[in-house]
């Protein structure tokens, strides 16, 4: 089974273009009050939910409590920077629908995108959610929260270690943060257009702005950089797509290397990423005994150069939580059933997975079938094991196996969310 798998994402870095010119936030909410981002229609929460990383219940659990998180306690969420809602409505729906209680506020400086989200919730008939138009600056007004969710917007920010200062100070001390800032490497070609269409377009208000730079677009030979990277797809999606990719006047990517750093200089720690194995530099170069942990992940990001953005996940130094794979953990699968999962496993022995351009397998005894059969979000390890009528010796390795494939592609996560 080929399983393929959406990226988390997911040289020196462009610096922003705040050295062009000096960027204002009144810039960056002219955009967004022109093209709400990204660009929806409230009428398909009907017939689609959006998910992804982060911000996915299980995921959070997993990464930032160990995957031990009581559910029955209401949730106490902020999305820093909702835009159009897509965060706010996969937590808020997820937890809905798994009968758990929720506090959430959404906080975004644009009253367009506001309006959306507003409608999109209203559709799906979500409670327990307060909006507010504001900046994320303010974050510590409206706290202390459990969790945070800021995704695509650290990076927008004039000063951005003032936005993951702000955050940090929002959280209530066992709390965490799941974010996603840009990432250099996945985005070739975006800056020298970024900075191409500022030095041309200054002072031009934004519907004129797009219209002519979309004509300037056309006209850029096939060679360029950014035409030559297919992993760029937004500016095909849409105004506000084309608008939020190439003509923003606020974007800064970051290294995870440089990533690290500025959750260091708010007080956080990194505690996991969606994709782990993507940050794993062994299966290009074999062993990296010695080499401290963020230059193995920023070695893993510069050979794969394929990481558009990175998701991460982080809490209050010192509050680190390991995922807990004991006998009570519950695991959960993500985008695979797991009959199927199981039946492939009994042919093959092994599972493949297919992601950013590059495929991983992992061997896994048939033997392992059984157990991944039973995994149902509600059986813990313990049941599994006795389901499977199988012996500690026998299950243990077997497992392990199926962790390690499983947990490091982000397909299997710990919780409780459905339990009890």
């Amino acid at each position: 089974m080929s399983i393929a798998q959406p990226s988390g994402d997911d040289t020196l870095h462009p610096v922003a273009h705040s050295k062009d010119r000096p960027m204002t936030q009144s810039d960056v909410q002219a955009q967004y009050e022109a093209y709400p981002y990204p660009e929806r229609k409230p009428t398909d929460e009907r017939k689609r939910l959006i998910s992804g990383s982060p911000s996915l219940p299980v995921e959070m659990d997993h990464w930032l409590w160990g995957g031990a998180r009581d559910w029955s306690q209401p949730l106490h969420a902020l999305i820093a920077g909702g835009g159009t809602g897509d965060g706010l409505m996969q937590l808020a729906q997820t937890l809905k629908d798994a009968g758990r209680p929720y506090n959430i506020t959404y906080l975004d400086m644009s009253t367009a995108a506001r309006r959306i989200a507003e409608k999109r919730a209203a559709i799906r008939k979500l409670k327990n959610i307060t909006f507010v138009t504001g900046s994320l600056l303010d974050a510590g007004q409206y706290g202390p929260f459990d969790y945070i969710d800021c995704c695509g917007v650290l990076h927008h920010l004039p000063d951005p270690q003032a936005g993951f200062n702000a955050l940090a100070h929002a959280l209530k001390p066992q709390g965490g943060i799941g974010l996603m800032v840009y990432a250099p490497h996945g985005r070739s070609g975006v800056y020298p257009l970024q900075a191409a269409f500022n030095q041309l377009l200054q002072g031009v208000e934004p519907r004129k702005r797009l219209k002519r730079a979309k004509a300037i677009f056309e006209g850029l030979p096939d060679a360029h950089p950014f035409k030559r990277n297919t992993r760029l797809v937004d500016h095909k999606q849409g105004d506000a797509g084309f608008y939020d990719l190439l003509l923003h006047s606020s974007d800064r990517p970051y290294t995870i290397t440089e990533l690290m750093g500025a959750l260091d200089g708010a007080g956080l720690e990194h505690v996991g990423s969606p994709e782990p194995m993507l940050y794993d530099p062994t299966t290009l170069v074999g062993d990296v005994t010695g080499m401290a942990q963020t230059a193995q992940m920023q070695l893993a990001e510069n050979l794969r150069g394929t990481f558009k953005t990175h998701v991460a996940y982080a809490r209050l130094r010192g509050q680190v939580v390991a995922p807990k794979g004991d006998a009570h953990a519950i695991p959960h699968l993500r985008m695979v059933a797991a009959a199927d999962l199981a039946a492939h496993v009994s042919k093959r022995g092994q599972i493949t997975i297919d992601t950013a351009a590059e495929a991983f397998t992992f061997p896994v005894d048939p033997q392992a079938a059984p157990l991944i059969a039973h995994i149902n979000g509600r059986n813990s390890l313990e049941a599994i094991q006795q389901t499977a009528e199988q012996d500690t010796t026998t299950f243990a390795p077997l497992w392990t196996q199926i962790e390690t494939a499983l947990c490091g592609a982000g397909m299997m996560h710990y919780s409780g969310l459905l339990s009890g």
